[in-house]
């Protein structure tokens, strides 16, 4: 009779790998996770500062800024509602023509205030809802003042 021979994992090692793999994931999810957090962070606070910078160009060129109603959108779309910007820039004041969402894809707050002389800018953070803690707490951005 010849001799048999095996190749390959049994059963028994294919299990013990399974093992292995999944105690390595599991170690590395929690440091994985918080880079996560940190890059979300990271991007919206800078997508906050673009939006500042923004709201501030439209405010130069109008002598206000946008009302609440108007949003975010009018750095994008000319306000055809009071107070209509006589000066409005033509291409818009945000580069891609689009307003972002923010990283965990909510739109960011913005309110206008006493007629458009100060507003509040943020973004609700992880949760989309406002207060919480750690990565659900909210993003506050610069405040726009006259």
């Amino acid at each position: 009779m010849g001799q048999h021979s095996q190749s390959g994992l049994t059963f028994r090692e294919i299990l013990v790998l399974l093992l292995v793999i999944s105690a390595v994931v599991a170690a590395l999810y929690p440091v994985v996770h918080a880079r996560l957090d940190d890059y979300r962070l990271a991007t919206a606070q800078s997508q906050l500062a673009e939006l500042a910078e923004a709201l501030e160009r439209y405010k130069l060129d109008n002598h206000f800024y946008p009302t609440t109603e108007q949003g975010l959108a009018a750095l994008v779309i000319m306000p055809t509602t009071d107070p209509v910007p006589r000066n409005w820039n033509s291409r818009g004041y945000l580069s891609g023509s689009v307003v972002p969402n923010d990283p965990w894809g909510s739109p960011y707050v913005y309110s206008s205030r006493e007629e458009g002389r100060y507003y509040e800018l943020k973004s609700l953070g992880g949760d989309g809802e406002p207060g919480g803690d750690d990565m659900a707490s909210d993003i506050p951005g610069p405040v726009g003042e006259n």
